[in-house]
């Protein structure tokens, strides 16, 4: 796709992964606008894609069809990343905030095929698989697209929306052509990644240097951790390369847990801490893994940075850009809150 003749909406553009993308997207010569309502993009996040001259940038609820019209009108792509989101701490104890992506969702759907958009992604999630497949860490399981099909079983209500948007998307496709993919992330992490999120929040303690090092669950449960990079390069790819509402998993296959992740962080970080398992908060499925062979099949697309390189890599810009006396103020709040995300220093 020759992206220097398109203009691009991403929607939640100033958060952790949008940012990402946005850069992304005018390396490749894109003009870009991005409409966020700054619940937790960072509004900082795209300074230097704004410094391009080919990023306009608006602070706007899409929940109001009238800005979601708006928000569409003279764009060919959309690339819809908006949603109230956030890690483990945040989906599970935040269930009617995540119930309004499904209002979100089908308003933005709807405005991009009335406004003629030539093709929509959505950013989909692995909490759309059973819940049930996912139970028993010791098991080696991959989870395919094909697994997700009735009865489903979604996780959570942020999964139930998600899945409900992919369903819409295909539809839109069989009843009226129109163009557009989902992709599911898996565990994503990176640079602007939240506090919620189990990574960052792991890289937190160890930069507050808390001992006992506290790990939700049991800590034996098993992720997939995917690098922006990564995440970003399998969503253009989508948008380049599936029309029919197509949902293709962006995940890595290193199986790594919790624990293992813990002890990265701190061998890392030169610290000897006492791992405290706490089994009273929200942990999630015990075993989310992608298949990535179907995004390898139709993106020609598969992970380049592998979790030890992309950890250093958080690791060195958590530590640049974050003051200990700011993040000790706000650390048990912001790993189940959003909007914290622009406290750093």
């Amino acid at each position: 796709m020759d992206w220097s003749s398109k203009t691009v909406l991403v929607t939640g553009g100033c958060s952790f992964i949008g940012s990402h993308l946005v850069e992304a997207l005018v390396e490749r010569g894109a003009r870009v606008r991005v409409v966020d309502d700054l619940s937790s993009g960072v509004r900082e996040n795209i300074d230097q894609a704004m410094r391009s001259g080919r990023v306009e940038f608006e602070e706007a609820d899409l929940l109001d069809p009238r800005t979601a019209a708006h928000a569409v009108s003279g764009i060919n792509i959309v690339f819809h990343l908006a949603a109230t989101h956030g890690g483990r701490g945040f989906i599970s104890t935040h269930q009617a905030a995540c119930s309004t992506n499904l209002a979100l969702d089908a308003i933005v759907f709807r405005e991009a095929q009335r406004a003629g958009v030539e093709h929509l992604t959505f950013a989909s999630s692995g909490c759309v698989y059973p819940t049930s497949l996912q139970e028993d860490p010791t098991e080696i399981v991959y989870l395919t697209e094909d697994m997700v099909k009735p009865p489903y079983e979604a996780d959570d209500m942020y999964g139930w929306a998600k899945l409900m948007a992919e369903l819409s998307l295909r539809a839109y496709h069989e009843e009226m052509g129109f163009k557009c993919a989902s992709v599911r992330y898996f565990t994503a992490y990176g640079e602007r990644c939240p506090a919620n999120h189990a990574v960052i929040a792991m890289i937190g303690r160890a930069f507050l240097k808390q001992d006992p090092f506290i790990v939700w669950g049991t800590g034996e449960q098993i992720r997939n951790w995917t690098y922006v990079s990564d995440i970003v390069e399998g969503t253009i790819r989508a948008a380049e390369r599936i029309e029919d509402g197509s949902a293709v998993n962006l995940g890595t296959m290193e199986r790594t847990s919790v624990n293992q992740a813990a002890r990265m962080i701190l061998d890392r970080c030169g610290l000897d801490a006492e791992l405290k398992p706490d089994v009273t908060k929200p942990t999630g499925p015990y075993n989310r893994v992608a298949d990535n062979s179907l995004a390898r099949r139709l993106l020609d697309w598969e992970p380049k940075v592998p979790f030890a390189e992309g950890l250093d890599r958080t690791i060195r810009w958590y530590f640049n850009e974050h003051d200990r006396e700011v993040v000790s103020k706000v650390f048990e709040e912001s790993l189940t809150e959003r909007g914290l995300e622009s406290v750093r220093r």
